[in-house]
């Protein structure tokens, strides 16, 4: 269901029968709750600073070579949303392990 760089892909998929307001029922397929791993059993590689140009794509493929790996990146430094770690002079953790 998901590429094996994805947050998801080791979830597991799980199926509900559900009952339409026509009285048809229909499965639903949907992953597992993912929880976010703790940072603190990381190990910080590096640190960034952002600087007024900088993008967490960008940060991203420079550090880890795939900027779809951003969340990675948010797990290491306990950020839900993105776009908190661009914010300039934030202090971002690059941290192991890497998928």
């Amino acid at each position: 269901m998901f590429e094996q760089t994805s947050r998801y892909y080791k979830l597991k998929t799980e199926t509900i029968t559900v009952t339409n307001s026509d009285g048809l029922s229909r499965e639903v397929r949907y992953v597992q709750r993912r929880f976010i791993p703790s940072s603190e059993k990381m190990t910080t590689v590096m640190e960034h600073t952002v600087t007024q140009s900088d993008r967490l794509d960008n940060i991203t493929a420079r550090y880890i070579g795939n900027p779809t790996q951003f969340w990675q990146i948010c797990d290491a430094n306990n950020v839900f949303r993105p776009d908190e770690l661009e914010e300039v002079g934030c202090v971002i953790k690059i941290a192991l392990p890497f998928m």
